[in-house]
């Protein structure tokens, strides 16, 4: 299936959720990131069982720390 990750037309097996989709897309960190399905922000707790849909658009939200001096 066709989806929109990060802006960018991607593919991914039907079927597939968000849980796999992280590992397929070979996301280092996948308990840092905040993902993002159709401009609604994910709980963490639904990755497994969240499956994505044809034309479904995926942001992989990064927050980093950091200061001042």
């Amino acid at each position: 299936m066709r989806l929109f990750i990060n802006g960018e037309a991607a593919e991914a097996p039907d079927g597939t959720a968000v849980t796999e989709l992280l590992k397929l897309r070979r996301v280092s960190q996948p308990d840092m990131v905040t993902v993002e399905l159709n401009g609604e922000i994910l709980e963490r707790k639904t990755f497994d069982t969240k499956v994505l849909k044809e034309g479904d658009r995926v942001e992989f939200l990064y927050f980093m720390g950091g200061g001042s001096r």
